[in-house]
């Protein structure tokens, strides 16, 4: 299975620290951001990964460079400008290939099981539903949520929302339809109403730790949080 992470983002809401730095390559306990989610695909037995880049996409590519230090592969998605989520997946079908894969924000951390996910590509591959997302409890700075997850599968409802974490699995025909254009910004959420409407998509809770690296003061909690386990 193969896996896509998110990386070309401008990180507008994190400056000044990503003025002259891409998000995923701030350090978090030592390492980069996106280090610890690749290490942990890795871990997973995920080794064949798709990343995305467009703003300070250099940095990342001399950075990372084929995986091999980290026991991946990388395939490079350039884009000219950034796609947003759906457009990202879109611009990067033909490296992504026919079978389902996993989406991955570059910019959450969590302790997620990545291995649980990916072992239902198949299952999911065998049925009618395109996509199985994990969802979080609604964070202080996200208190309404996004969806709900009822018996299994995920819904537009007005009670009971979750947040959606940035994990997520997916077959490629959502992205790959006539609907959608290449090259062209599409968000996420856009594709995915249609596909909630028609009850094709799956979700799980998860209760463990996960955190969206989406602002200074968030970056700095979680860096204090995690170099402080390291040295305990």
């Amino acid at each position: 299975m193969k896996a896509m992470l998110l990386a070309a983002g401008e990180g507008r809401r994190m400056r000044p620290l990503t003025l002259a730095t891409p998000k995923p390559l701030l350090p978090l306990a030592g390492r980069p951001i996106l280090e610890h989610t690749i290490a942990k695909l890795a871990a997973a037995g995920i080794t064949e990964l798709v990343i995305n880049v467009s703003w300070l996409g250099e940095q990342l590519i001399d950075y990372f460079g084929s995986g091999e230090q980290l026991g991946v592969t990388i395939e490079w998605s350039r884009e000219r400008q950034p796609l947003e989520t759906a457009g990202a997946v879109i611009n990067a079908l033909e490296l992504l290939g026919d079978a389902p894969f996993l989406l991955i924000n570059g910019d959450v951390w969590s302790d997620y099981p990545l291995a649980v996910l990916a072992a239902r590509g198949a299952a999911l591959a065998a049925s009618d539903q395109l996509a199985d997302l994990v969802m979080v409890d609604n964070p202080i700075h996200h208190p309404s949520g996004d969806f709900a997850l009822r018996d299994g599968r995920l819904a537009v409802a007005d009670d009971g929302r979750l947040t959606f974490s940035g994990i997520s699995l997916w077959r490629p025909e959502p992205f790959a339809s006539a609907a959608v254009v290449a090259g062209e910004p599409l968000a996420l959420r856009d594709l995915l109403l249609p596909l909630l409407a028609a009850g094709r998509v799956n979700g799980e809770h998860w209760g463990g730790s996960w955190c969206d690296v989406g602002t200074p003061q968030r970056y700095a909690a979680l860096d204090a949080e995690l170099n402080a386990a390291r040295l305990a």
